[in-house]
């Protein structure tokens, strides 16, 4: 198949391997866009979900970058292109929690750590979309969408208050970054998932969490990434074509 084919664009999704990343390549290819499923470190879990995408008649490649690497998230882009032509979208998923911890008893290299993945690395991967994706730059024009947390409001007190300011970061970037580039084509927004039912919160040291936060939300029930995702593709989609600077809550009334 020829770059971009019968497709809708290339898409980049961050930490696209499980989770919640997975569920939004999986859509993003079913809803006709070829899609780049990018992971640092598990490459057999981001050669399975192309083949998941491939099986069906997407397109689809994965190309390793560690969000922590200026060096690594500039190739990403690179390879992009080489592999399936002019970008589309991006959609900045990948995060990770630092782990749980109380502020009193956090690390510098913990939050730095936390901050490098979190905030500078879709910072970084928005810089690189915007400069192919400008009409002012002669782009196309196109998306980006942002993975944020209602723990970014919520405080993550006594948890995570060092993942819940990351995803706070990214809330102020979203619509910084909206407004900076909504006359160039570009229309930059967010989703933020409330409790999920992925590893994430076992691969933090919590594998009981999502039973315990049951209680905490109106709907009753955890969501699903397949949830998310939805609302990431319609945000993608033309049918949010004046839509921009804006966060969905994805939480279950939470």
């Amino acid at each position: 198949m020829s770059k971009l084919g019968n497709t809708l664009g290339a898409v980049i999704v961050t930490g696209g391997s499980r989770g919640i990343g997975a569920a939004i390549a999986r859509l993003a290819a079913a809803r006709g866009y070829a899609v780049v499923v990018n992971y640092a470190h598990d490459e057999n879990a981001a050669q399975t979900v192309v083949a998941q995408l491939t099986e069906v008649g997407g397109q689809a490649v994965a190309i390793r970058a560690d969000m922590a690497s200026e060096a690594d998230i500039v190739a990403l882009f690179a390879q992009t292109e080489a592999a399936l032509g002019p970008l589309y979208g991006l959609v900045n998923n990948v995060g990770i929690s630092g782990g749980f911890s109380r502020v009193a008893d956090l690390s510098a290299a913990t939050l730095a750590e936390v901050l490098a993945v979190n905030v500078a690395g879709p910072f970084l991967c928005a810089r690189e979309a915007v400069r192919r994706l400008s009409t002012a730059l002669g782009g196309r024009g196109g998306a980006i969408v942002n993975i944020s947390s209602l723990a970014g409001r919520r405080g993550g007190a006594g948890e995570w208050v060092h993942y819940a300011v990351s995803k706070g970061a990214l809330d102020t970037f979203t619509v910084g970054l909206a407004r900076e580039v909504a006359a160039e084509g570009i229309r930059v927004n967010a989703v933020a998932p409330g409790v999920i039912a992925t590893g994430f919160h076992a691969a933090s040291g919590a594998p009981d969490r999502l039973v315990r936060m049951v209680p905490g939300i109106p709907m009753g029930r955890v969501g699903t990434p397949e949830e998310v995702a939805a609302a990431v593709l319609w945000l993608l989609s033309p049918e949010a074509s004046y839509v921009t600077g804006a966060t969905i809550d994805a939480g279950g009334g939470r």
